[in-house]
């Protein structure tokens, strides 16, 4: 699902995974991987993505 929203932000912003591998600091096979869902993917990279294409994330806790 976070995959899916990168890969369709990326696109909208007419950038190539390449481009955004670069302007990210990130690997372009990091950046494939990510977009296709793979688990394993590091969240310090994943963030660093996400603030490069302007998207931000909510971080909250459940109430029990």
């Amino acid at each position: 699902m976070l995959g899916e929203i990168i890969r369709q932000e990326r696109k909208r912003q007419k950038v190539t995974q390449t481009e955004l591998a670069a302007l990210a600091g990130v690997g372009v096979r990091f950046l494939r991987e990510l977009e296709h869902g793979k688990n394993s993917c590091q969240l310090g990279l994943t963030l660093e993505v996400l603030h490069t294409l302007g998207i931000s994330v909510d971080a909250s806790t459940r109430e029990h």
